[in-house]
């Protein structure tokens, strides 16, 4: 069997705080992209903020974290995103799993 050079193979890390506005709150929105969070290996959680919109973070492979925040914008199937605003993140802030709350 060949051996693998795993120094040539990177996986970057990453965190991102998302924030998302439109009509996210009372469409079910937490719970499916906790959902698509949970398929795409990304960690982190997804809850309501008092003014309406949803705040999302998100850790893991840089590709899985960018497909998550593509997501973002389409959503559930009731939701209406206008924006999804999003900032780097600590990692620190994850939690293990992904938590819709």
């Amino acid at each position: 069997m060949p051996e693998v050079d795993v120094s040539a193979v990177s996986i970057e890390t990453v965190c991102k705080r998302c924030i998302v506005s439109g009509r996210v709150q009372r469409v079910s929105y937490r719970a499916c992209a906790r959902t698509e969070a949970l398929r795409l290996g990304v960690t982190g959680y997804a809850r309501n903020l008092p003014d309406g919109r949803v705040e999302v973070l998100a850790c893991g492979d840089a590709q899985a974290v960018d497909a998550l925040i593509r997501w973002l914008w389409l959503g559930s199937p009731r939701a209406r995103v206008t924006e999804v605003a999003v900032r780097a993140a600590d990692a620190a802030d994850s939690p293990k799993g992904f938590v819709a709350g």
